[in-house]
């Protein structure tokens, strides 16, 4: 190994991402490797699975981990391509110490990155920081392996059919035929959708199913609208009763009635909560806190415990374990179900858990989906601030409205309350971003609500072309 250093760009809240060739090469994921493996040992463990996604660098990337794993002295399961689910399905199947996924999950092709589980908890945070700081270590130091450790080994180890079976365990038993469209949008998780769906009984096209990096068809986003068109026209061409989306690593889920709508994560997760706490009943349910005051109340209308939480995969996973939740889910598309399941965000899975309800019901999605309380929302908005104003100002809006005495959350940055409805502003834990969302009951009310919000970037010197695009994007 030759001596570099991080780019620290790479090193995230909730896993390492960063530009192929840019910030980002094969001797970083040696280093990685090397210092995730000393993690591992000095745990107490000796084990862990890697896999990778359908991005052309992904290969080459994966390679140059296990180099550095086994040299630190681990041995490694080798998955091979497929979701990120897949790879903690075998940390949990194979009784692992770890895993590692190679992956650029939703963003352009030329990113990658790894996400990382140390036993089977999430590994994010302070510990990614401190992962970076000791891969500089060994990437200035090391030579040929790590001084007095024995290398490890590594085999291959293929789970595909393993994984596809525990799905298909939640498949439809009985009850009413599905006719359901399906877009993995060229992602990883191309392969197990179609060899998913050739098992299931009822009607099931696909569309984008062949796995490439390039991503042709579209970008791997399904929280996007503009990633969804193909696979509303699917459903409304063929008569489906809904479509399901996924993003580029197959951990994120998207779903379109058979209207052609859009069924946001936190709408979803009112029918999914419903079935779960049926044989759950009064248990805790987690939603990030951008998610809708709909999905709250009704959890708690249903008897269940509704928890607010902060955003990020990891942290929605480390708050379920907490709290012993049998469901959780995030607006970004992450789902995690304890209940039936290991507790982490599977989007194939959900799928198949939705499947299930469907079919044992007489409602059809779109039916569920009008029985919603009508609000009106915007998207995600995102301000584009540096990276070293974004905590500031969400601290100067914090501070200006408890001297005014609102009502507000602070949780992850402010979610204040006013009798129009609720606006959040929120500092993104992965880019250069103020992250924001608004609702009201409707359209007037909704306004306000983005004119409170403007109004506080404005006082803490958000640029207006800035604040006028604030409202261009909440459609107002």
């Amino acid at each position: 190994m030759t001596a570099h250093r991080l780019d620290p760009s790479i090193l995230r809240e909730y896993d390492i991402r960063g530009i192929v060739g840019d910030t980002l090469n094969e001797p970083d994921f040696a280093a990685i490797g090397w210092a995730f493996a000393g993690r591992v040992i000095a745990a107490g463990g000796r084990r862990v699975a890697v896999g990778y996604d359908g991005r052309l660098s992904s290969p080459a990337l994966e390679a140059a981990l296990v180099d550095g794993l086994i040299g630190g002295g681990v041995d490694v399961a080798r998955i091979g391509r497929g979701p990120t689910p897949m790879l903690y399905f075998a940390v949990w199947r194979l009784d692992l110490d770890g895993g590692l996924m190679v992956t650029g999950s939703h963003n352009p092709p030329d990113h990658n990155g790894i996400k990382m589980m140390l036993g089977r908890r999430s590994f994010y945070g302070p510990d990614i920081q401190a992962l970076g700081r000791e891969a500089d270590t060994l990437a200035a130091v090391a030579s040929g392996g790590s001084p007095g450790v024995a290398p490890g080994v590594a085999r291959v180890e293929s789970l595909s059919q393993d994984y596809l079976d525990r799905l298909l365990q939640e498949a439809p038993d009985g009850g009413r035929p599905l006719a359901i469209g399906w877009d993995p949008g060229n992602g990883a998780a191309g392969d197990a959708v179609q060899a998913l769906t050739a098992a299931l009984p009822g009607r099931h096209p696909v569309i984008n199913g062949d796995i490439d990096g390039r991503f042709p068809a579209h970008h791997p986003d399904p929280t996007v609208p503009a990633n969804l068109v193909e696979l509303q026209a699917l459903v409304l061409d063929q008569g489906l009763e809904a479509g399901l989306a996924f993003d580029g690593d197959g951990d994120r889920l998207g779903v379109v009635d058979g209207q052609g709508r859009i069924l946001w994560a936190d709408q979803l997760l009112v029918l999914l909560a419903q079935d779960v706490l049926r044989h759950n009943p009064g248990a805790p349910i987690v939603a990030d806190v951008k998610a809708s005051q709909v999905l709250f109340d009704r959890i708690a209308a249903m008897g269940g415990k509704p928890v607010m939480a902060r955003t990020g995969h990891s942290i929605i996973k480390s708050r379920m374990a907490e709290l012993g939740a049998p469901l959780a889910g995030e607006m970004s598309g992450h789902i995690f179900f304890a209940d039936r399941y290991y507790g982490y965000d599977d989007a194939l899975y959900a799928a198949m858990r939705l499947l299930r309800i469907l079919a044992a019901s007489d409602m059809t999605l779109a039916v569920f989906h009008d029985s919603l309380p009508k609000v009106v929302n915007t998207p995600e908005i995102r301000v584009p601030v540096p990276a070293v104003r974004k905590f500031a100002i969400v601290e100067d809006v914090r501070t200006r409205l408890t001297a005014a005495g609102a009502t507000l959350s602070d949780l992850d940055g402010v979610r204040v309350s006013t009798a129009d409805g609720w606006w959040l502003l929120r500092a993104s834990n992965t880019s250069e971003m103020l992250v924001a969302r608004c609702e009201g009951p409707d359209t007037a009310a909704l306004s306000r609500l983005v004119a409170a919000l403007s109004d506080q970037l404005a006082k803490s010197g958000v640029a207006r072309d800035t604040l006028d695009a604030v409202a261009e994007s909440a459609g107002l």
